[in-house]
């Protein structure tokens, strides 16, 4: 694979500034020395952002990998689209933008008068710039996909991807149902407890449109009692959601609840509410970069990395390769994974 890899020379991989550890990881993981450039971001007195890259890149395949996240979701979009165009005008062949987070995607109707689409937006941005292809990870609805044209495709992983084994082994010991925080996410739930032939429960949720990151737990639809529970979101912001979700469901009669998250947004004092909350174990993914101020509050989490996974996504796009059928064969390892250690 490394010297097919090799074979052209052309591949190239940087990431920006707002996960860069993330970055490394899945440079490290290519194992193809040449194969990175640096992409410096700086920024004037005033807070405009300048990109700069420090080779050639005439005629190369390059991926950027920048989540469009905290600590500043608007100057890493910034960078990220400047990155684009600077690549582009230095000549090369494709760009690919490998969001983790892809920022704004809540935003992705109008949920009252007068508001904008601001997913749509944001994919307006990426395709006025000249990217050519977008990759992300658990997209907050699949109809993003249809905000970008046939010429510039979003590609999407599934967020359970990143967890599966983990969820193995835990499933093992405590034979879990899945719950969904609110009807938006059922059908992401609906397809994770089909993987593990288990029952799915739904937490009847109101939210507040008039003030941010407000909400209110109606009821649990479907039979908690005595049951271990995995509570699987794509993101958290404020922990408001996740942590009332939680509760209700240990009121309902739940004996341990655990969370499984994509994306740790970690707004404010949402480690603050995960420390304080019932849960026993919340996993996270590293699509977004958790501060160590943050990462010591919270006793109770486990980060597993993405990194693995997206760089394969970057070997499976630069050989023209199928990426759905990448997917498929994950897939069938791990329902294999689960017959043999679940069951």
């Amino acid at each position: 694979m490394t010297d097919l890899l090799n074979m052209n020379g052309k591949l190239r991989i940087c990431y920006g500034t707002c996960n860069p550890a993330l970055g490394k990881a899945v440079v490290e993981h290519l194992n193809l020395p040449g194969t990175e450039v640096i992409l410096k971001a700086q920024q004037f007195a005033d807070g405009e952002i300048l990109t700069d890259y420090d080779s050639t890149l005439r005629g190369c395949d390059l991926f950027i990998v920048q989540p469009v996240s905290v600590p500043d979701v608007n100057a890493a979009l910034m960078e990220l689209l400047l990155a684009i165009d600077a690549a582009k005008r230095a000549c090369a062949a494709r760009v690919t933008a490998v969001i983790p987070y892809y920022g704004y995607a809540r935003q992705d109707r109008k949920a009252k008068m007068r508001q904008p689409i601001s997913a749509k937006v944001v994919a307006d941005m990426l395709t006025a710039v000249g990217v050519n292809h977008v990759v992300s990870i658990d997209i907050h609805t699949q109809q993003i996909q249809g905000f970008f044209s046939a010429s510039v495709p979003l590609d999407f992983i599934p967020g359970d991807m990143i967890f599966l084994p983990a969820l193995c082994k835990l499933y093992k010991e405590t034979k879990f149902m899945v719950a969904s925080t609110d009807a938006g996410g059922a059908a992401r739930c609906r397809e994770l407890a089909h993987k593990f032939n288990t029952d799915i429960a739904i937490v009847d949720k109101k939210r507040n449109y008039d003030a941010m990151n407000q909400s209110d737990v109606m009821s649990v639809i479907g039979d908690v009692t005595g049951r271990n529970v995995v509570i699987y979101d794509d993101m958290c912001d404020t922990a408001g959601s996740l942590c009332k979700a939680a509760a209700a469901i240990k009121r309902a009669g739940a004996v341990k609840v655990f969370g499984c998250v994509t994306h740790a947004v970690l707004s404010a004092d949402a480690a603050q509410k995960i420390r304080d909350s019932v849960f026993d174990q919340v996993f996270f993914s590293d699509t977004i970069h958790i501060p160590d101020e943050k990462l010591a509050v919270m006793g109770k989490i486990t980060i597993i990395s993405c990194a693995e996974i997206l760089a394969t996504v970057v070997r499976v796009i630069h050989l023209e390769e199928s990426l759905g059928n990448y997917i498929q064969c994950q897939k069938e390892l791990v329902a294999k994974l689960i017959n043999d250690e679940c069951q």
